[in-house]
């Protein structure tokens, strides 16, 4: 069983021990110690990296044995950092160094989370059911729903007992023992417990690593909150994290300001009347756009081609999407006897296509974009007196000449 130095010491930045075992396993090469200050990933706490005798460790394993499974790099040499690495060999004296930036950046958001979860429970007995810490961003679950000013009474409460700087002690003691303690959440482990305690604010049991003091967390920052299970995931930065998203939250808002010229204060302001001035033009856009479709939806009515079904007016024209639906609608809906079949292909490629009918036709216009779609790709769908797709391949023309072919098929006299 691997003696786990991060129990005692998680600062422990570097450590020597002896290569216990060498393994292949599902593919990778596995390094087992005598002793080790490296992390693996357990308890919502990620791995830590860094090197045995110039190695890369690459992932760190907690096996159901005890033992502490250290993952390396296959490939040795200069690319290592060190020119004279070598595969690690059993009975091997190695000197590790733990990645300690990243074994930092845990410390400083586990032992928050413990803070920050402390807090919610003594305020406002809302327990923690679960953690986790992601490359990025950590989260906690909350067992019920709070209320925004609970939220920011509690992430209050937390940053206190940050700035006290309270000492954050490690202690063991057996399950028995423990149960007479005041833990904030009972553990189901059997045997001895280690115990991290927040002075006078916190005693859990817990296997991460945590710093010394509760200053060296920096800052605890509640980043956003949802509904989740019943209860309420929060998500939460501390330390470096909490700085690091500071300084892009910064950036943006900057940028913003230079852009509307306004100040920060001013900028949701601003970006509410671009809205409404944009919602204002789509109206005035959409408005002028029925307008056109209808004067040419005239143009084109006119000169519609005489059919067995109904008269036919099928054109390439360049258009979107919505000038080709809004232009087909009025065409349809244009007065005649017998009424319209109209077929509007656009000009760009891949093409968009638009089939509509007026009430009194019998063609159904999904069934020919159907067809159009099953030779030249692309996808859509609609209703019998109306259907619209795109991402066909084909060139106008072609897709014309197959719409006839469709609608030939569907009528049965020549066009």
């Amino acid at each position: 069983m691997t003696d786990r130095l991060y129990y005692t010491d998680p600062h422990g930045r570097e450590f020597d021990a002896v290569v216990a075992r060498v393994e292949r396993r599902d593919g990778r090469t596995v390094v087992m110690l005598d002793r080790t200050s490296f992390y693996p990933t357990s308890g919502g706490q990620p791995f830590d990296v860094g090197t045995l005798g110039g190695v890369r460790v690459i992932d760190v394993v907690d096996d159901e044995e005890g033992e502490v499974l250290h993952v390396v790099e296959d490939s040795v040499g200069a690319d290592l950092g060190r020119p004279d690495a070598q595969p690690l060999q059993v009975g091997q004296r190695v000197h590790g160094v733990i990645a300690w930036p990243r074994r930092f950046d845990h410390m400083q958001q586990h032992t928050g989370q413990h803070v920050l979860s402390a807090a919610f429970d003594r305020l406002f007995g809302a327990r923690t059911v679960s953690f986790h810490l992601g490359a990025d961003v950590s989260t906690i679950d909350l067992a019920r729903e709070l209320k925004a000013a609970d939220i920011t009474a509690a992430e209050a409460e937390a940053n206190r007992i940050v700035w006290e700087d309270r000492p954050v002690t490690i202690r063991f003691a057996d399950a028995k023992e423990a149960e007479s303690l005041k833990l904030r959440k009972p553990s189901a482990r059997e045997g001895t417990l280690r115990l991290i305690e927040v002075d006078a604010f916190d005693l859990s049991a817990c296997g991460g690593t945590h710093v010394a003091r509760t200053g060296a967390i920096g800052i605890i920052a509640i980043a956003s909150w949802e509904r989740f299970k019943g209860g309420q995931r929060l998500e939460f930065l501390c330390g470096g994290r909490a700085l690091a998203r500071f300084r892009s939250q910064r950036d943006t808002l900057s940028a913003a300001m230079g852009l509307l010229s306004v100040s920060a204060t001013d900028v949701p302001a601003a970006i509410e009347r671009l809205l409404a001035d944009a919602k204002g033009q789509k109206r005035a856009g959409t408005a002028l756009q029925m307008e056109l479709a209808r004067y040419r939806a005239a143009e084109f009515a006119a000169s519609a081609e005489s059919t067995a079904g109904g008269r036919l007016v099928a054109r390439a024209i360049d258009a979107d999407a919505g000038g080709l639906k809004s232009l087909a609608s009025a065409i349809a809906a244009t007065p005649a006897s017998p009424g319209y079949i109209v077929v509007l292909v656009s000009t760009s490629t891949p093409a968009l296509v638009v089939v509509a009918r007026s009430a009194d036709v019998n063609v159904q216009a999904n069934q020919v974009l159907a067809a159009l779609t099953s030779r030249f790709g692309g996808r859509g769908g609609g209703k019998p007196d109306l259907a619209q797709g795109g991402g066909l391949s084909g060139s106008p023309q072609e897709i014309l000449d197959a719409a006839r072919a469709a609608l030939l098929a569907s009528l049965g006299p020549a066009l």
